[in-house]
């Protein structure tokens, strides 16, 4: 229930919340959580009892009261807000306000080792997660900080606990910003193990070291180089091809012929961070012009926009794309 009241195009709303304890979780810590929404929405919150008022132009106190009703809802639905959480609910709302946050917030990818829930974070991750449980194989295309890779491992984690796969295979391209395996100290395992580094993060983010041992040594999972992929077929397997922006025509080509009977591959990649001698020659952006109309493959793509990481990665994002834009 709301009411208004108008005055010089600033409008305040009223609404009244039923659970008391859960309009207390949506407050937040001293207010925290309003403050957020204030931020995004350009207004002012304040809490009296079980009411809640809103102050500001028509447009802005509609959505922050979406906002509102729409988090109320997910805390009542059992889900335990985070600041984070509230940051993302606001970019979604204001990209699509008729967003129902259940359908993205509840909707678990995994639990880890930990207790903590992996669910999508926004509108693209959400038909990111959907594409991995439709397709066979899926481009996730975009900036750093959206989310893509660590869904990726989050799915494949998922669907080897539910036994859907019987192993997971991390791929990357050994190549990184000019640098070569050659000049790197150590053995072949020491050279690309800088490389699969963020592959091990997402994996002992989600499940304890002891259970990421075990199944490293069983083989169900196995961190790999794109080169060693060669000649092989891989059946009953979730594979990622992570960095997929630095893999050759030939090598996206031979990876995208590896998958078998039964398999899931997850191929992401940022197009504008192209390490490659020759950008242009890049497999993942020839992939995109060739395989977007086959059944069965999905290209999703994230922007800055979507970024789930601190919020001043947007910023830096933004302000090298503003950069290029005047070169």
């Amino acid at each position: 229930m709301d009411t208004q009241t108008l005055k010089n195009d600033i409008i305040t709303k009223e609404l009244i919340f039923d659970e008391y304890p859960v309009l207390r979780a949506l407050y937040g810590e001293r207010g925290s959580y309003f403050k957020i929404l204030e931020n995004y929405f350009r207004v002012q919150i304040s809490l009296k009892g079980n009411h809640v008022f809103i102050k500001g132009e028509p447009i802005d106190s509609e959505l922050a009261e979406r906002a509102l009703e729409e988090l109320y809802n997910l805390i009542k639905a059992g889900y335990n807000l985070y600041p984070s959480d509230v940051e993302y609910a606001s970019k979604v709302i204001l990209e699509n306000p008729q967003t129902k946050l259940k359908d993205i917030f509840l909707d678990t990818v995994f639990v880890t080792s930990g207790k903590k829930v992996i669910t999508p974070k926004g509108i693209t991750q959400k038909k990111y997660i959907e594409a991995i449980r439709k397709n066979e194989i899926v481009f996730g295309i975009g900036p750093a900080g959206t989310g893509k890779t660590y869904l990726a491992v989050a799915m494949a984690i998922s669907y080897l606990i539910k036994g859907e796969v019987n192993r997971i295979i991390l791929v990357r391209p050994a190549v990184e910003a000019g640098e070569k395996l050659g000049f790197l100290p150590g053995d072949i395992a020491e050279k690309v193990n800088p490389y699969l580094r963020p592959l091990y993060d997402a994996l002992y983010d989600m499940l304890s070291f002891d259970k990421v041992v075990r199944l490293f040594q069983k083989g169900a999972i196995e961190i790999a180089p794109l080169a060693f992929m060669r000649g092989r077929t891989l059946n009953e397997a979730f594979i990622i091809l992570d960095e997929a922006q630095n893999t050759t025509s030939e090598q996206m080509k031979m990876f995208l012929t590896r998958l078998g009977q039964n398999s899931k591959a997850v191929i992401t990649g940022d197009i504008t961070q192209i390490d490659l001698p020759d950008p242009k020659k890049s497999g993942l952006l020839e992939a995109i012009e060739i395989l977007e109309e086959i059944k069965g493959i999905a290209f999703v793509y994230f922007t800055k926009h979507d970024v789930v990481r601190h919020p001043i990665v947007q910023k830096i994002i933004e302000a090298y794309e503003k950069k290029e834009k005047n070169l």
